[in-house]
């Protein structure tokens, strides 16, 4: 068995029983379940939903995307082995974390499987919820350049890359291209203010002003937990991207929850505790894989001009990466989250075989 086949590189092609096409991100394919099925496992599994509510099975694969491209390796490999399960593990233990500590529900109603998460249906809060602790990234490149003001918060002179922040800042921007509101460009990952956000609270799918006063106590309280976490591994907590939405309780009611991931590899920067003391950012997280392709192509600005795009496609279509990058990525992500969870990260023979039969077996949502 080659690493290639333990690989789930395609997982839009599952035979999950669903009447509505499949959705299928950068990372995750997500099949909307019939409302007959969503019914029958609302009452089997006793999830506290309401009885109509419509779920969805989520399938994480290993694909690896940076720079808004899919990146591939030499010999076959789509994608990097072990970092589904990484990042599906990762981010269960936070979710988990949470709840035990009264901060808020997550989408997540059962993990069938270390690629799979049965889910209710949310409506998503159209803000990518950042939280920043050290200046680094794209925070860093503005300042760099003369900015002193980020998302409507004013930086203070004399500040070096990479160092931390008087006070953890967060800075959002927008999830996918919203119209029509003043101030904010119609495209996606857009940075705005808070301003921004409380002047047009329903446009970015807020039920009421008072929510973003919740959604930052929700995004700060997350980020302290996960920051106190980590630094006992000695890992340093830089920053971090959350994301917020609606669901039902059983009465009905509307609460905001966490939704897609949360403390990933793919969503934060991780730094080791020990390198930083010495003066060196070792990264735990996607960065790392960032930062390996900015220095592997002779023309960075390609990745991160976002007028290049054309190029940029064209860059990760045409050039497999040598195994050795895909596996050093593999690591990272294994090694995070081995640290994180306490619990070994066991790479699957056959990932997509297991899936089906899991739910066929259990959930009798395959014919």
């Amino acid at each position: 068995m080659s690493l290639a086949d333990q690989v789930l590189a395609v997982n839009d092609d599952l035979p999950i029983r669903t009447d509505k096409p499949v959705h299928s991100g950068k990372v995750r394919s997500v099949y909307w379940l019939t409302e007959a099925d969503s019914r029958r496992l609302i009452e089997e599994n006793g999830y506290d939903v309401p009885a109509d509510t419509p779920l969805a099975i989520m399938v994480i694969s290993d694909r690896i995307s940076a720079f808004d491209c899919i990146w591939t390796g030499e010999g076959g490999m789509r994608g990097v082995p072990g970092k589904g399960a990484a990042l599906n593990a990762v981010s269960n233990h936070w979710f988990k974390l949470f709840k035990e500590n009264g901060l808020a529900d997550s989408h997540i109603l059962d993990i069938p499987h270390p690629f799979v998460w049965i889910v209710q249906k949310a409506q998503p809060v159209m803000i990518e919820a950042i939280c920043r602790q050290y200046i680094t990234g794209s925070m860093w490149r503005a300042y760099d350049k003369g900015e002193r003001e980020f998302c409507g918060i004013e930086l203070p002179e004399g500040l070096t890359r990479d160092s931390k922040l008087s006070e953890l800042l967060q800075t959002p921007s927008t999830k996918g291209i919203l119209k029509g509101i003043p101030g904010v460009p119609e495209a996606d990952d857009v940075n705005i203010t808070r301003k921004n956000i409380e002047d047009n609270f329903s446009a970015f799918n807020f039920k009421s002003a008072d929510d973003i006063g919740l959604y930052e106590k929700l995004l700060t309280q997350g980020f302290d937990l996960i920051t106190e976490a980590l630094a006992k591994l000695d890992q340093i907590f830089v920053d971090t991207k959350f994301e917020f939405g609606y669901v039902k309780d059983k009465a009905g009611n509307d609460k905001l929850i966490y939704m897609d991931e949360v403390g990933t590899p793919d969503s934060s920067r991780i730094w080791d505790g020990e390198e930083y003391r010495s003066g060196k950012v070792v990264e735990n997280s996607k960065e790392g894989f960032r930062q390996l392709l900015l220095n592997h192509f002779p023309d960075p600005d390609i990745l991160l001009n976002k007028e290049r795009m054309d190029e940029r496609e064209a860059l990760a279509r045409d050039n497999e990466l040598p195994s050795e990058v895909l596996m050093q990525v593999s690591e990272t992500y294994i090694g995070i989250a081995e640290k994180i969870t306490g619990e070994k990260i066991v790479l699957s023979d056959n990932p997509k075989a297991e899936i089906i039969d899991i739910l066929k077996s259990t959930y009798q949502l395959v014919d």
